[in-house]
């Protein structure tokens, strides 16, 4: 098994994504198999807890209130109907459950009632995932404090492309969250977006910028840009298929262990690009038919796709270290046993 390398140069990251795409893949499978369930993969859903009206400008962001989009700002969800859309999501048998806040960063008044829904869901022994903008050290603590176990807080891009996307934060905003998510002694779940108008070389940058923090995420979400009307990166040019699957392929080998997730734009691949990314590395999912704002298929499609690829959901440890302890049906098996059933979650 190779060790964990925090050292990796951007030339080292660039040389792995410019390999012959046969070589790519072949590496990148072995650095999984080795360091993972290669027929495994984590399931999370994600809810938009509060949604629009942000006052930031990301480029891609259809919940930035400055663009027209037709996304209306809302207010927080109540605790109940949170807590109800957990037990659905657990029902079809996701095991992490991620709640995102269109802010630029959390009031304080804010967090007692995010760590309310943080605790109501941890009840439910499902791990707890939260996205709520820049973090202070006090917040952060506050929601380790309620059992969270998941911060994330995205890179976006290589620092050199940055500004190009987002002006109303500066990147090195983005790592001090991070380090006050890693000081809090949350784990950090943290990718970017590809597809915006970034060089390969770009790309390299990002995922040297995430091989080379101090810790490696614990889950790192590719995005691939979903362009919305109304945004200014709606009309981009769409980021080649085998591109997409090679930065899949090398966050895999430059972070061995981490969670590789394929996150937003899932719901215009293909499954045979879904399978390629599954075979170079990718071993988590956001499952349900949205994610924030944007589609994202189905859950009987994703049971089907499983099923046809002989892949299993992971399973949460009996006992694990935080106390979460239920063990949640497979997708695989849900497939097999409702592929009858055209309901979804």
């Amino acid at each position: 098994m190779s060790a964990l390398r925090h050292d990796w140069t951007r030339d080292e990251v660039l040389a792995i994504l410019e390999l012959p795409f046969a070589d790519l893949l072949q590496r990148a499978h072995a650095v999984h198999r080795a360091h993972n369930d290669a027929n495994a993969v984590q399931v999370s859903t994600l809810l938009s807890i509060k949604t629009g009206g942000c006052p930031e400008d990301c480029a891609y962001c259809p919940q930035a209130a400055r663009y027209s989009t037709g996304v209306q700002a809302e207010k927080l969800l109540p605790l109940e109907t949170v807590l109800e859309r957990a037990r659905q999501a657990r029902a079809a048998g996701a095991t992490r459950f991620c709640m995102g806040a269109a802010w630029r960063s959390p009031k304080d008044r804010d967090v007692p009632k995010v760590a309310a829904m943080i605790r109501a869901v941890r009840e439910l022994g499902m791990e707890t995932c939260a996205t709520l903008g820049m973090l202070s050290e006090e917040q952060a603590a506050a929601l380790r404090a309620a059992g969270l176990d998941y911060y994330n807080h995205n890179l976006d891009s290589a620092p050199e492309f940055y500004a190009d996307v987002i002006r109303t934060r500066d990147y090195q905003d983005r790592l001090d969250t991070l380090g006050h998510v890693r000081k809090a002694g949350l784990k950090t779940c943290c990718g970017g977006i590809v597809g915006m108008g970034e060089s390969r070389d770009q790309r390299a940058g990002l995922l040297h910028t995430l091989a080379t923090l101090p810790e490696h995420p614990q889950s790192v979400p590719i995005n691939r840009l979903v362009q919305v009307e109304g945004t200014p990166l709606a009309g981009t040019a769409m980021l080649d298929s085998f591109e997409f699957v090679r930065t899949i392929a090398t966050a895999r080998i430059v972070m061995p262990a981490s969670m590789v997730r394929l996150s937003a734009g899932r719901a215009e691949m293909s499954d045979e690009l879904q399978a390629l990314c599954f075979f170079a590395g990718a071993n988590s999912i956001f499952y349900g038919e949205k994610l924030l704002t944007t589609g994202n298929p189905d859950v009987v499609a994703d049971q089907q796709l499983f099923a046809r690829l002989g892949i299993h959901a992971m399973q949460l440890d009996a006992n694990d270290s935080d106390g979460a302890c239920t063990v949640h049906a497979s997708i695989h098996e849900s497939a097999c046993d409702d592929a009858e059933e055209t309901v979804t979650a």
